[in-house]
């Protein structure tokens, strides 16, 4: 959902680690620079959790089990891909899953190891708010 009023961009997100390496999963969509995780904007009605689950599944091919969904929190930070607008994100954890293919709007995914810097091509929401975020829960 878009608050153009207010210029806030509300998103769900899911973090999602590596089955082996425990590193965390980004994407970048067709047409951006800006690598983050994984997500998107609810439709009308919708909780968090149903647009966490149903993004992921469109994005990358993933049915997440929505019981195992923890959240993490919800953070604001620049939007990465609209000038002028902040990201509002209600993000959660999700236990490893087997497989991801990029799908829908994904051009790209990438394997982060977040106890590195993280470089400019990643979004802010994704560097200030999620990763530390994670590190402070242990997760």
């Amino acid at each position: 959902m878009i608050d153009h009023e207010n210029r806030v961009i509300h998103v769900s997100a899911v973090v999602l680690r590596h089955p082996t390496t425990g590193r965390i999963l980004s994407v970048r969509k067709r047409g951006t620079t800006m690598f983050m995780q994984p997500g998107g904007k609810p439709e009308p009605g919708e909780t968090a959790v149903e647009a966490a689950v149903r993004e992921i599944r469109e994005e990358l091919g993933v049915d997440l089990d929505a019981s195992a969904l923890l959240p993490l929190g919800t953070f604001e930070a620049p939007a990465a891909n609209e000038g002028g607008y902040a990201v509002r994100g209600t993000v959660f954890t999700h236990p490893p899953v087997d497989r991801v293919a990029p799908a829908a709007e994904i051009e790209e995914i990438r394997w982060v190891d977040d106890t590195a810097p993280l470089g400019p091509e990643f979004a802010p929401l994704m560097v200030d708010r999620i990763v530390p975020a994670l590190h402070a829960a242990g997760r």
